[in-house]
């Protein structure tokens, strides 16, 4: 009896924190600030399924599919590969989402310079 309720409460426990998690599926659009003043357009289209992150991210460049997603209450992290004149590199996704918005900050990987930060708007 014990053992049961004890797997009673755990499941409760598991249905309650996926009931929580933010809703991002969908697709999100945001203008990221770019070099000289400028700014990047870009899409985000997101599926979530538990705690797994999985999409894709669209911009000037092309699409490209997010890598590492993940989803923890109202966080969402991702990575994104990118390659530049023969070089690759990774940029760092994480970001709060507040009903129709997610606050993004992104990071290049192994590089000195400053994060980026900006919004995405839900669009459907």
């Amino acid at each position: 009896m014990k053992q049961l309720l004890t797997l009673l409460v755990v499941g409760l426990l598991v249905c309650a924190g996926a009931a929580l998690a933010a809703d991002v599926t969908g697709v999100w659009k945001a203008s990221m600030p770019g070099r000289d003043g400028g700014t990047m357009e870009m899409t985000f289209t997101l599926k979530a399924s538990g705690e797994t992150l999985t999409g894709t991210m669209g911009g000037r460049m092309g699409e490209t599919e997010i890598s590492e997603g993940k989803v923890a209450g109202d966080t969402v992290s991702f990575k994104v590969k990118r390659e530049f004149n023969g070089n690759q590199m990774v940029i760092k996704y994480t970001g709060t989402v507040a009903g129709d918005e997610i606050k993004f900050k992104s990071e290049v990987e192994g590089s000195e310079r400053p994060p980026r930060e900006f919004v995405a708007k839900k669009s459907n």
